[in-house]
């Protein structure tokens, strides 16, 4: 396949909206790689820059170390799957797979070999004679990454290919999407706003934030590391829950004080928060999963069960703290009924410590 390479590529559209701006990324090869963030962060026109279908106002674009910051989008040699399928309506299956293959002047004999096999990887083999009116939207959606398989490309870009699927539907779909990935060890770059669609794909996902890069890393690294308040309010369901607390020191102790609880550092957190200067106060940052049910002589806070949603394997508790809803990953069983009253504590482990002025991570 191919390696992608973005050096201080910036979008403007006009003179006042900059879609994108100074974004540099290298792609090895292989790699699955997704562009995350919410609506209108810049993540489809970065793709569409790298696919030709939105000219660069700065910077360049390398693939496979040739730069195509200028090249139309045909030079490119990328398959894009897109948001709408944008299959042909009027072609069989067989057809729209083949296409791209006739205009490369292939042989008959080639093309069926080549969009058999891609309709094998896709599991739509025995739908190669129905018109797209006579398939669902998965389907649909399996013939347009067939046909993006079938021209073997240097780079697969897929923008937002699920997001039409329902629920059940889409998370079939983005394990085969992984399977095939592997299977054709491409390079491949995915959009998407679904954070839990980024983390099941990703071998490092990009969160952006008004066209800037916030963050890259492993899931792991997004998830447990995260840089920022946006980060680790933008990663997770639910989010991490934000408590505003002041720092004190009491007999050599670090302690977080807040209206609601009084909570003692660990050695190993205290000294994260060592050389945060003169400043007292702070924001925690914890995992709805890191908030842990005890009982009451282990608590650091009690409170009542505002609501619990049951999930199956667990159960999700709803608590408030002053004006803020806090949200806790409980167990399953025992069920906990709203109106009563939960004793909790923090896991000093998964805790987390920001910056309240900047939003960076301590």
């Amino acid at each position: 396949m191919a390696t992608l390479t973005l050096n201080n590529v910036t979008k403007r559209f006009g003179k006042k909206v900059v879609a994108v701006n100074d974004f540099s990324l290298e792609v090895p090869d292989r790699e699955f790689l997704v562009l995350l963030g919410p609506s209108g962060c810049g993540k489809t026109t970065t793709m569409r820059m790298v696919a030709g279908l939105e000219e660069v106002t700065d910077g360049t674009i390398f693939i496979d170390g040739v730069d195509v910051t200028d090249l139309p989008p045909r030079r490119r040699d990328v398959s894009m799957v897109f948001q709408n399928y944008a299959v042909w309506p009027h072609m069989t299956v067989y057809e729209n797979i083949a296409y791209a293959l006739k205009l490369k002047r292939m042989d008959k004999k080639t093309i069926d070999k080549t969009v058999k096999e891609a309709a094998e990887m896709t599991k739509i083999a025995e739908l190669v004679d129905r018109y797209p009116s006579q398939l669902s939207g998965g389907q649909q959606q399996r013939v347009a990454v067939a046909r993006a398989i079938a021209v073997k490309p240097k780079l697969f870009l897929m923008d937002e290919p699920l997001s039409n699927l329902d629920a059940k539907l889409r998370v079939a779909t983005r394990t085969e999407l992984k399977t095939i990935h592997d299977q054709t060890e491409a390079t491949t770059v995915f959009v998407t706003h679904d954070q839990s669609e980024a983390m099941s794909l990703a071998d490092r996902i990009v969160i952006m934030k008004d066209g800037e890069i916030v963050q890259i890393g492993s899931p792991d690294d997004v998830y447990h590391r995260s840089v920022n308040l946006f980060v680790a309010d933008f990663i997770g369901t639910p989010p991490t829950n934000f408590m505003d607390v002041e720092l004190k020191v009491e007999n050599g102790d670090r302690h977080l004080i807040n209206p609601h609880f009084d909570f003692k550092l660990t050695p190993e957190n205290a000294a994260k928060l060592q050389n945060y200067g003169r400043k007292k106060k702070l924001v925690l940052g914890v995992r709805p999963e890191s908030i842990l049910l005890v009982g009451e002589e282990d608590s650091i806070l009690s409170a009542q069960c505002l609501v619990s949603e049951p999930q199956g394997s667990h159960q999700i508790v709803a608590i408030e703290l002053g004006d803020k809803l806090v949200k806790i990953v409980a167990p399953a069983h025992p069920r906990i009924e709203s109106g009563k009253t939960v004793h909790l504590t923090f896991d000093q482990e998964a805790i987390a410590f920001f910056d309240s002025d900047t939003g960076l991570r301590i």
